[in-house]
């Protein structure tokens, strides 16, 4: 599952922001989602619940964009409790082996003029393979409620094949291949 790849920002023309800086994932209003084709049938949504994100950029400076992602396995959460006990077990993520998906960014590609291709190694179930994922800008500025605080907010989109991680049970028929969406906001 092709995992978390925040942050990009493009030409920014907004009031003054902070040179190079940390910012902090406002885990309020960020999610990561993916989804699931069953049997051809229909498609199954799953979010993961408890994720945490280290994110430093610059806006005047993009490619040196650091991103590190941790989201806890075991908060994978399908809406339907069966199936989130064998999507932990050792048939899908082995959760009490791999108790860690990881996403650590390699560069960032500017695209356009508020969207990127943000490339980095994401590890699941202990395999680690470089994937590629879209993103796009939506917005930063200064918070409307608090101007002194400055909020970035950005979609991340991408696919990941859970096979290339050695997820293969019932693949096919229960989808290989994963869209993943993952809405983030950054205070600074």
């Amino acid at each position: 599952m092709k995992f978390i790849h925040l942050a990009a920002a493009a030409a920014i023309s907004v009031a003054p922001l902070p040179a190079f800086a940390e910012w902090t994932l406002d885990k309020s209003h960020a999610s990561i989602f993916f989804d699931v084709e069953h049997l051809g049938f229909s498609t199954v949504t799953g979010t993961f619940e408890e994720f945490d994100a280290d994110i430093t950029f610059d806006p005047e400076d993009l490619a040196a964009t650091e991103v590190a992602v941790t989201i806890a396995a075991d908060s994978v959460n399908t809406f339907f409790e069966a199936r989130d006990e064998h999507v932990k077990n050792a048939d899908f993520l082995d959760v009490a082996n791999h108790p860690e998906i990881t996403f650590v960014s390699t560069g960032i590609e500017m695209t356009g003029d508020n969207t990127a291709e943000l490339t980095g190694d994401v590890t699941i179930k202990g395999t680690t393979n470089s994937e590629t994922f879209d993103v796009v800008m939506n917005q930063v500025g200064e918070n409307p409620f608090n101007p002194e605080q400055q909020v970035a907010g950005f979609t991340i989109t991408g696919d990941i094949d859970r096979t290339d991680y050695g997820i293969d049970f019932g693949a096919p028929v229960i989808g290989a291949v994963l869209p993943v969406t993952i809405n983030i906001e950054l205070n600074n």
